[in-house]
C-alpha cells in the first residue's frame, strides 16, 4: 500500500474553499465530508481536509496563522507540463485565488505559484528531470 498523505487546511468559508478546488479540477470526497470539513482528492495519495476553523481547532492548541501576515507553509504539487502549471495557476486565479510570486524556470524545472481564498500559498512544479530515489 502506498503512502497515503492527508493535508490538513483551516478555512474561514467551506464551501467557497471546496468550490475553489472543484473549479481546479480536483474530486471531493463526500464520505469525509460534513458541515465543518471536506475532503478534497488531489491524487490517488494525496487528499486535502478543508477544516472550519472550530474543526482545526479541535486538533492543536495553537492559534491557527493568520495568512494575511504569515505564511505556514509551502505546499507543492508535481504536474505533468509546463502548461498544466500555466492553466491551474490562471484557473486557480480565476476562482478568486491570487498570485504571489513571478514564474521561475530552473532549467530542469519551471514553478508558479498562487495563494487559495484563505491565503495558504500552493507551488506548483515540472521537472523534466526527476530527482533520484534514495
Amino acid at each position: 500500500m502506498s503512502t497515503q498523505v492527508f493535508i490538513n487546511l483551516p478555512v474561514a468559508d467551506l464551501s467557497k474553499s471546496v468550490g475553489f478546488f472543484k473549479t481546479l479540477g480536483y474530486s471531493h470526497h463526500p464520505q469525509f465530508t460534513d458541515d465543518t470539513a471536506a475532503c478534497i482528492v488531489i491524487s490517488d495519495t494525496i487528499h486535502v481536509m478543508l477544516l472550519t476553523h472550530a474543526k482545526f481547532r479541535e486538533f492543536t492548541p495553537k492559534a491557527i496563522c493568520d495568512t494575511n501576515q504569515s505564511v505556514e507553509m509551502l505546499l507543492c504539487l508535481s504536474c505533468e507540463s509546463r502548461q498544466h502549471v500555466e492553466d491551474l495557476v490562471a484557473k486557480a486565479v480565476a476562482a478568486g485565488g491570487s498570485l504571489y510570486a513571478q514564474p521561475m524556470d530552473h532549467g530542469f524545472m519551471y514553478q508558479h505559484s498562487f495563494a487559495d481564498p484563505d491565503g495558504h500559498h500552493w507551488e506548483l512544479v515540472h521537472m523534466s528531470t526527476v530527482p533520484p530515489r534514495q
